[in-house]
């Protein structure tokens, strides 16, 4: 009973170590996208040999702060109503895109400086794959343009939230306003095009 009590502790103290570090890295690369183990051992109040026991390289530990925020992301535009008016719908995706962009901005920089990209694109799969479904559906009802491919379109709407992010860090655009113009963009690259006018 003794040595089950023992190893029951020992793994309670395991996942709240992992807990403290992969929180540490989110806050750290949050920071800094290139913070070091040794900043996010600190951060975490832990010594570099536990830190390494549960993370053997920084590539692990990135991906680890990575997957944290998107499935925190993940549950907040799992909340957004998608079933009614896709243009609706599509602004509040985007508004709400544009913060956890903005949030986890630093994060993704190491992620994309750290990791495969083709293992960066697997793990934004999921909401992306929730943008080109709505856009699909909106070609389906004739409220988006169809003339282009919608996985095209939902390129461009991601590469608008992380452009918006850019222009924020570099203070070339008020985050204040961030979220009203990615979804103006967002509704306006989607919109059906106006028929020409006659020509006189």
């Amino acid at each position: 009973m003794a040595h089950s009590a023992a190893r029951s502790t020992r793994r309670a103290d395991a996942r709240q170590n992992v807990e403290k570090i992969v929180q540490a890295a989110v806050t750290c690369l949050g920071r800094n996208a290139e913070a070091s183990m040794n900043d996010i051992a600190r951060e975490a109040g832990v010594g570099r040999v536990t830190l390494y026991a549960h993370f053997s390289s920084r590539e692990a530990l990135v991906e680890a702060a990575l997957v944290r925020l998107l499935g925190q992301g993940d549950e907040v535009l799992e909340a957004i109503d998608l079933s009614s008016d896709p243009r609706d719908g599509l602004r509040s995706l985007m508004e709400s895109g544009w913060l956890l962009i903005a949030q986890a901005a630093s994060v993704l920089q190491a992620a994309e400086s750290t990791l495969p990209p083709r293992r960066v694109q697997e793990l934004h799969a999921k909401p992306e794959q929730r943008v080109d479904d709505l856009i699909r559906r909106g070609q389906t009802e004739g409220v988006f343009r169809a003339d282009i491919p919608a996985d095209l379109l939902a390129s461009a709407l991601h590469h608008i939230l992380h452009g918006a992010a850019g222009d924020v860090a570099a203070g070339r655009l008020d985050p204040t306003d961030a979220p009203r113009f990615v979804a103006e963009m967002a509704l306006a690259v989607c919109a059906i095009p106006a028929a020409p006018r006659p020509s006189r």
